[in-house]
């Protein structure tokens, strides 16, 4: 890991936070008409990484996506809005929240969500080792929540990896390792 200062200054959730904005077309739909889940994950990978860089001051990469919920479909000439904020860090990690709302190019309507994720990224160095980051410094009632669930899935995710690893080590222990 590279080490960096210890008088590390902690960075406001709002410092890092940002909007990517995109009106869908023809060449972004799937089979059915709609625009494909791939490229909706591209505008959050891509809002995700600016926010991750920006409060990490650096080169930061996509390490896991805890989940990605589409909740409506998106279609040709919708607007579409990625939001992300940090809301939660480690040593070298951090998890980007994104919520993604879509509106009618040619309407002022409000936007409606239509998805939503949970990225961890890794902040590197130049070698594309591990580097510290920025503590999160939650500033409302709301990023205090979103921190608090952040620390909940973090600690699932944890468990889950060791469940799976202990599982893997036992299968292969009896000969079943496939």
């Amino acid at each position: 890991m590279t080490e960096i200062p210890g008088d590390l200054q902690g960075k406001p959730t709002s410092a890092s936070r940002t909007t990517l904005s995109h009106i869908m077309t023809s060449h972004d739909t799937n089979l059915l008409g709609t625009v494909h889940g791939g490229v909706i994950m591209k505008l959050v990978d891509d809002a995700a990484g600016a926010v991750a860089g920006r409060h990490s001051g650096g080169p930061a990469v996509t390490a896991s996506m805890d989940e990605m919920a589409f909740l409506v479909p998106v279609r040709v000439g919708d607007l579409v809005h990625v939001k992300a904020q940090v809301n939660w860090t480690g040593r070298s990690s951090m998890e980007v929240g994104v919520r993604v709302l879509a509106e009618r190019w040619n309407e002022s309507t409000p936007a409606t969500q239509v998805g939503s994720a949970y990225l961890v990224f890794a902040a590197v160095d130049a070698e594309g080792k591990p580097r510290r980051v920025p503590p999160v410094l939650p500033e409302t009632d709301k990023d205090r929540r979103r921190y608090q669930e952040a620390q909940i899935r973090r600690t699932h995710r944890l468990a889950r990896r060791q469940a799976i690893r202990e599982l893997r080590e036992k299968r292969a222990a009896e000969g079943l390792d496939d």
